[in-house]
């Protein structure tokens, strides 16, 4: 059945008078923005949790032993505490960043370090927010099983000190990847003599997710 099209407008000027159908049709007109999509939040709007591991090779002076550590860590960062736009569009921030770490002593006379850490991440973003420059240094503290070995560490509980350089990529879906090199110091400050300490060096690889 055709419903023949004068009849139409006939109906639905009884219906809603013509005056309204305009004015709707000039809202819709004006306020296109009201129906697109909301702009995806950039990775330093919102906090993320972030697992790391990789491996470290002993490159210090103050033992002779060749330590080897593998490294696992469970990082938060927060949302941008402050940043600058840059001229060409992209964004260097700082967020705070808290680290448990878990490391297997793979190589030396002790098995393992359980430590906590915090370092500021400053992060050097590009316009889309898909590719990031990111880096810190900070330190904190934890315990190892110490064994007593000539060249090993002294005492269990022992400071560290870390700095890190990576390249962190937003994937399709969300995922934050990274790929860095870091650098981590552990010894007990002095309180024992000697007190040999481990200066590692090595690479990380991790994962992140936005929450």
């Amino acid at each position: 059945m055709v419903f023949p099209t004068g009849r139409l407008r006939v109906v639905l000027g009884i219906i809603v008078p013509a005056p309204a159908l305009k004015l709707a049709a000039a809202l819709l007109l004006a306020s296109p923005v009201s129906f697109a999509a909301e702009p995806a939040a950039k990775p330093w709007e919102s906090p993320s949790l972030s697992v790391e591991t990789g491996l470290l090779w002993q490159v210090g002076v103050n033992t002779p032993l060749a330590y080897r550590l593998a490294p696992l860590q469970f990082s938060w960062r927060s949302r941008e505490v402050f940043g600058r736009a840059l001229p060409q569009g992209g964004r260097l921030l700082v967020r705070n960043r808290f680290t448990l770490s878990a490391t297997w002593i793979q190589q030396g006379p002790e098995s393992h370090y359980l430590a906590l850490g915090a370092s500021p991440s400053v992060e050097l973003w590009n316009r889309a927010g898909t590719w990031a420059l990111v880096g810190g240094a900070g330190g904190g503290l934890g315990g190892l099983d110490s064994r007593g070995v000539p060249g090993g560490q002294g005492q269990d509980f022992t400071f560290n000190w870390f700095g890190r350089v990576a390249v962190e990529h937003v994937a399709p879906g969300g995922l934050h990847l990274t790929a860095g090199v870091m650098f981590q110091h552990l010894s007990n400050g002095g309180q024992t003599k000697p007190n040999p300490g481990i200066d590692a060096l090595g690479f990380t690889l991790g994962a992140a997710w936005k929450f």
